[in-house]
């Protein structure tokens, strides 16, 4: 049901300060999963700079026992959802005020709040879940010091955690114990956490630069401990990197994580508490792949540099969530770069950050739900978690670094940690703070028009044109920006953009490099003295977060690929060289996936890649990727999704079967690596192996072969670890073959009780090529298996989200069937999970884009989810911007 005053857009021009202040809270939980009893003892002042008001505290799904002011009982109402106190005290002089009530955690599904999970206590407040635990002020600008006292059945819940330093434990009557703790700096509510339950810990005592002595946990499940070592180690060194990098260090006396596998996000950085989906904590060698391991160590280092952006300095409201997300996502990509440690792993994760912006984020923001990276509205803030906040607000500071440099961007830091440390800032404090320290750079000179990138959605585009003159050497390079229309926002003024360059020869030679910074709609730059046309290489290391227009010929596409010393604009040519045949191939009518036939140019590029000896694997195995479905998409104004995915897969036929004795060469090079260590060389040579185990099978079905089939059966069955083992299964199961139910069986035999193992299965067979409609009957099938729960989020994702919004080609089915299965389920969803089920709803943001009769089809079906008359906010702000002319 909606709850009254729901419906009421937040707008970002209508900020006001609070009209309280929270100093400190003291809070006293009696744990009980059917009725939890929560004591609230706060002490408050009137803001002198807001006019006298009543006090409207935020509240949700809480049963109210009492009110005392000053230890006495006051007069209170309900209004709009809140607790209004009217009768408060006048003037400055601070107050106390208390508050009782109760919540019943076991039947809270919205994973918001307080709820259980596995007979242990977990909290989620970020963003609004606090309300839900008592009434409060629950919004980022109100700061207060925590004292938490948790009392609980010892035996039931042995372990008891919340935020900052234990205090004092023991004893108390009926088999109780407690368990106080203090968080000595101030926080928002959305940064309180608590945990109760059957839990061990991983732990280790470090010493910091400056001589003091912390301790580490990670808590998880017993049984689990031993796939805790990695996530503990990237921990250690996520101090130790913040230490050097920006001088900041552990400001507590421990610091703990915990793992829950019901958990809507991927972890969340509550002060010294954070707590984590098992996804992000839990891997060993025999249950983890090689990017499982990546994504721990990247999401241990978010989480723990929160605890400086986002936590000691946080938002002033939610609208400046890029504040802390995309300026912390921006600081692990440089940690994980900076581990990686060579120039060219550094390259492939500067890759694979770009894939996810320009495959999530470039189509969000050329969507419904398109916002600026700082927005200006919303209905739900919870849907506004998204890749633009994150990934491209991530750009943006990394553009600030680029326009003052290392060294500058550190000198910046330096000063917003000086001037804000302890407060709720915006978006422009940042910035401006990283222009202060560097008073003589492009973002000092150019501040003001840099911060359209937080003001102005969508994703601009830079288009590129070279003249050259033979007779005088000039080469001249025009640049021009634009940024389309987005929703709210028509038109646009050019932003600063940061264009790193370089021409080279058609022999490879490096002709000049440099950085230029482009601020007007046109720019034309000039180089004289030329010998021979150059081949310009453009936006070099994806300087900026735009959309690249420039008329490469395939001759110059293949000078940058064979040539190019930046290794971004190196993987971008071939990128540039298999979209140009993808929508080439797009434009033939009636054109089948064996009607595919790559050219003997690009085939003979791809097999100088894949034989290059100075390149590595990892770098190769991206090279040899061809652009996703999603991205193809992009490029089209009118998309076929099941056309797409024929064409994108008689291309992969074409390269398996042509390039096969390369790709027998390439495995057998790089199967074998010896003792399993998860670092950047070795899982690269894993990931070539396993694309060239998959083109081996794709070529066996293509020609009527199973040896190699054979082969990656064997494979699946000894390999020594879970990256091996997944790369085989995989094999059998994209190709097709007859052999991927057996091996199907057997993973699901060894792994059925490892709950991550088995998300990977089902995720695998709902993320699988369509054949002739299999995809969406298999899935069918899969929900009503014994270890399917759709509660779980990380069960839902595993196999919804890997039909609905992974799966292009199988999803968008002409009979329409698969956009009835998701609104069935977006509607099952939301009425026990509305964040989970908000961002299901987001798999048809595109619709418009589609051809017929999906167009029509994927529009009805939005249109039944938004009919639904008790739709949460969360999925109604999705659906209803969708349907938006």
């Amino acid at each position: 049901m909606l709850r009254e005053g729901q419906n009421t857009v937040v707008l970002r021009a209508d900020y006001q300060p609070p009209a309280y202040w929270i100093d400190s809270v003291d809070l006293t939980f009696d744990l009980d999963p059917q009725k939890t009893r929560v004591l609230n003892k706060m002490k408050l002042r009137r803001n002198a700079q807001v006019p006298a008001q009543p006090l409207r505290l935020d509240g949700e799904d809480l049963n109210l026992a009492r009110v005392l002011v000053n230890g006495q009982g006051t007069s209170f109402k309900m209004e709009n959802g809140k607790l209004v106190l009217e009768n408060l005290p006048e003037g400055d002089a601070p107050f106390d005020l208390e508050i009782f009530t109760t919540c019943a955690p076991a039947k809270n599904t919205t994973l918001s709040g307080l709820y259980t999970s596995n007979d242990s206590f977990f909290t989620q407040c970020e963003a609004e879940g606090f309300r839900r635990i008592t009434y409060f002020l629950d919004r980022p600008d109100v700061m207060a010091t925590y004292t938490v006292t948790l009392r609980a059945d010892k035996q039931k819940y042995p372990v008891m955690l919340s935020n900052g330093n234990l205090v004092a434990e023991g004893d108390l009557e009926d088999g109780r114990h407690f368990a106080k703790w203090e968080d000595p700096f101030k926080k928002p509510s959305y940064l309180f956490a608590l945990v109760a339950g059957q839990l061990v810990a991983r732990e280790q005592r470090i010493t910091s630069r400056a001589g003091k002595e912390h301790l580490l946990q990670v808590y998880v499940r017993p049984g689990d401990l031993d796939k805790t070592e990695h996530a503990m180690n990237s921990l250690i060194k996520s101090v130790a990197w913040d230490e050097a990098r920006f001088g900041l260090s552990l400001d507590l006396d421990r610091f703990m994580i915990v793992a829950t596998s019901d958990f809507n996000m991927g972890a969340m950085e509550n002060k010294g508490l954070n707590i984590f989906n098992t996804k992000y904590v839990l891997a060993s060698q025999a249950t983890a792949t090689d990017m499982d391991f990546m994504n721990i160590e990247s999401v241990v280092g978010h989480e723990y540099f929160h605890n400086w952006t986002g936590n000691r300095i946080t938002c002033r409201d939610w609208f400046q969530l890029s504040l802390k997300e995309g300026l912390t996502v921006f600081r692990d990509q440089d940690f994980s770069m900076d581990l990686a440690g060579e120039a060219s792993a550094r390259a492939v994760k500067r890759i694979e950050d770009v894939r996810v912006l320009r495959t999530a984020q470039f189509p969000e923001d050329a969507g419904p739900m398109s916002h600026p990276v700082r927005p200006d509205q919303y209905l739900e803030i919870n849907n506004f978690y998204t890749v633009t906040v994150y990934e491209k607000g991530a750009e943006v500071v990394r553009m600030q670094q680029t326009l003052v440099g290392r060294d500058g961007f550190r000198k910046g830091m330096d000063l917003y940690f000086q001037r804000h440390d302890g407060q709720a800032v915006t978006c422009d404090d940042f910035a401006q703070a990283i222009a202060d320290a560097n008073p003589g750079s492009q973002l000092a000179q150019n501040l003001d028009q840099f911060k359209r990138w937080y003001s102005q959605s969508g994703t601009p585009r830079v288009k590129a044109v070279g003249e050259w003159d033979a007779a005088s050497g000039l080469y001249k390079l025009t640049l021009t920006q634009s940024c389309p229309a987005t929703p709210g926002q028509p038109t646009k003024q050019p932003f600063v953009i940061p264009i790193a360059f370089g021409l080279v020869t058609r022999d490879g030679s490096e002709l000049t490099s440099g950085m230029h910074v482009l601020t007007q709609e046109s720019e034309t730059l000039t180089f004289p003295g030329l010998q021979s046309e150059p081949v310009p290489s453009l936006l070099r290391g994806f300087s900026a977060p735009v959309i690249l227009e420039c008329n490469y010929t395939d001759e110059q596409l293949l000078t940058l690929l064979a040539h190019d010393s930046d290794p971004f604009n190196r993987w971008e040519a071939g990128q540039r060289l298999g979209l140009n045949r993808a929508l080439a191939f797009l434009r033939e009518p009636g054109l089948t996936r064996n009607d595919v036939r790559l050219d003997n140019a690009f085939l003979s590029a791809m097999q100088a890649v894949l034989r290059h000896p100075q390149l590595d694997a990892a770098f190769k195995d991206l090279v040899l990727t061809l652009p996703s479905e999603t991205y193809i998409a992009e490029q089209l104004d009118v998309v076929d999704p099941q056309q797409i995915h024929a064409v994108r897969e008689g291309m992969r036929d074409q390269l398996a079967v042509a390039l096969r004795d390369d790709w027998e060469w390439a495995y057998e090079q790089n199967k074998d690596t010896g003792a399993y260590v998860p670092e950047s060389k070795t899982a690269g040579q894993r990931s070539l192996a396993g694309l060239a185990l998959m083109n081996l099978c794709i070529a066996a079905r293509k020609q009527g072969d199973a040896v190699w089939p054979g082969k990656a059966l064997q494979r699946f069955k000894d390999a020594s670890n879970m990256t091996d083992r997944f790369n085989a299964l995989s094999a059998l199961v994209v190709s097709g073959h007859e052999l991927a139910q057996q091996a199907l069986d057997r993973f699901h035999a060894i792994f059925k009780h490892e709950a991550l193992v088995i998300d990977k299965w089902f995720a695998l067979q709902a993320g699988a090529p369509d054949r002739n409609g299999n995809i969406l009957p298999i899935v069918k099938q899969l929900m009503q298996h014994p270890d399917f729960n759709v509660r779980n989020p990380n069960r839902a994702r595993s196999l919804l989200f890997s039909y609905c919004a992974a799966n292009p080609g199988a999803f968008h089915r002409a009979d329409a069937a698969g956009y009835v299965f998701w609104s069935d389920r977006v509607i099952e969803i939301d009425g026990m999970n509305p964040q989970l089920a908000a961002r299901l709803a987001r798999a048809l943001d595109r619709w418009k884009k589609l051809a017929e009769p999906q167009r029509s089809a994927a529009r009805e079906a939005i249109a039944r989810v938004a009919a639904k008359p008790d739709l949460s906010n969360d999925v109604r702000e999705v659906v209803s911007r969708a349907l938006e002319d």
